[in-house]
């Protein structure tokens, strides 16, 4: 399995020590359908193009935008690119990425994006979280590829579990936990390790209230990867900030 770093400018080089393959985050949506690009050096080549919606004003020419893209892809020499989408879904970006990804195949690229665009472009291949709080992990990634048409239409983006869930938790729904707290949350604690889900627990009680814990480790992210790998996945991409503790430990070829 291809193992992708999502990087920032200012983070590449310490990631460049513990990866091979990156997706450089250092672009975004402009005025006037224009690819606009952070700090990026000179010298940057290879890998994937990284772009984020956030702000993104309207996509009123999508083909003067994905024109963009091919450009800075033939420039610095990306293989692909990644629409690293996170707010609901619009219909100008939903046009974007289905003409986006009919572009990238004619040059013999590859598109990266979330599930909610799967559906508009059906060259590209979908990221699917990894981060499964209920059922069964491997069931779900076998039930996603089925869904959407076999393992060369399905991306794993690993997201590192650390969330906290208030018992009893009908609802499934929990709350993330930056690192210094898990770390006081977690100090003392009795782990467990859930097959079902992937994932390593523990429980506790704060003020009289009972809390479930769900997170990842560096062997828990590699079992993900592992059974991506088993199911015929073969791209899988982690955010360099949520790994760079544990990368010395992952499996990142």
């Amino acid at each position: 399995m291809r193992v992708y770093l999502t990087v920032s400018a200012e983070d590449y080089p310490a990631a460049s020590q513990a990866g091979r393959h990156f997706a450089h985050m250092a672009y975004r949506i402009g005025e006037n359908s224009a690819l606009l690009r952070q700090n990026l050096p000179l010298q940057t080549r290879g890998g994937l193009l990284c772009a984020t919606d956030r702000g993104a004003p309207a996509v009123q020419n999508p083909a003067a935008l994905c024109a963009a893209v091919l450009r800075e892809c033939g420039r610095r020499g990306y293989t692909g690119a990644v629409l690293d989408f996170e707010e609901a879904p619009r219909q100008d970006l939903k046009t974007f990425a289905a003409a986006l990804s009919r572009r990238m195949r004619e040059t013999g690229r590859k598109l990266y994006l979330p599930l909610p665009y799967a559906k508009e472009a059906p060259e590209a291949t979908a990221l699917v979280c990894t981060a499964v709080s209920g059922g069964n992990y491997r069931e779900y990634l076998e039930e996603t590829v089925q869904r959407w048409g076999g393992p060369d239409r399905i991306a794993l983006d690993v997201q590192r579990l650390r969330m906290d869930f208030c018992l009893p938790a009908p609802s499934g729904e929990g709350v993330p936990l930056d690192a210094a707290a898990f770390a006081e949350w977690s100090q003392g604690k009795a782990v467990y390790f859930s097959p079902d889900l992937c994932a390593r627990y523990f429980t506790c009680t704060r003020q009289g209230q009972a809390h479930f814990v769900l997170f990842d480790d560096a062997d828990t992210l590699a079992r993900k990867l592992k059974t991506g790998t088993e199911l015929g996945i073969e791209t899988a991409f982690f955010q360099w900030p949520e790994v760079r503790d544990l990368a010395g430990s992952l499996p990142l070829g």
